[in-house]
């Protein structure tokens, strides 16, 4: 990536943390891609928890920029929002946690256990082949826990 190219991911809103998960998630589609030796990859579908600190426009902007000129060039990424969900210590009850409040709705007290919301996960690739089948799909999903 040149210089300019950089400057360019900084004024689009500091996205320097996207950058880091587009490079990785650009490895795993590379990998993937030539492991069902896929010519082109043209989507790619992620969940994201809400609490993971990704901005979807961001990381789909540095995604668009590394994979210039790779298999992964133009491939969409499908960005599902995972909702924050918390359980209660004190009842048990499941909520999806608004405004952060960690407030349980059934008995009002603070819900520490966090369910969901802080995730990353790659569900799927889709790529052509250049046979005349077509198509492959690799749904060996992948977790990554937001942050790492």
């Amino acid at each position: 990536m040149a210089v300019g190219d950089f400057n360019r991911v900084q004024r689009k809103g500091d996205s320097v943390h996207e950058m880091s998960i587009a490079q990785s998630l650009l490895e795993i589609v590379l990998e993937a891609g030539q492991q069902h030796q896929l010519k082109q990859v043209k989507t790619i579908r992620l969940q994201v928890g809400q609490m993971a600190a990704v901005v979807p426009e961001s990381l789909t902007f540095c995604f668009n920029l590394i994979s210039e000129n790779t298999i992964a060039a133009g491939a969409e990424l499908e960005i599902e929002n995972i909702p924050v969900v918390a359980r209660c210590s004190d009842c048990g009850t499941l909520f999806e946690v608004e405004n952060l409040s960690f407030i349980c709705p059934q008995c009002q007290a603070p819900a520490l256990e966090l369910v969901s919301g802080r995730e990353m996960s790659l569900l799927n690739i889709e790529g052509e082949t250049g046979d005349q089948n077509g198509s492959v799909e690799d749904t060996g999903g992948t977790e990554h826990p937001a942050g790492q």
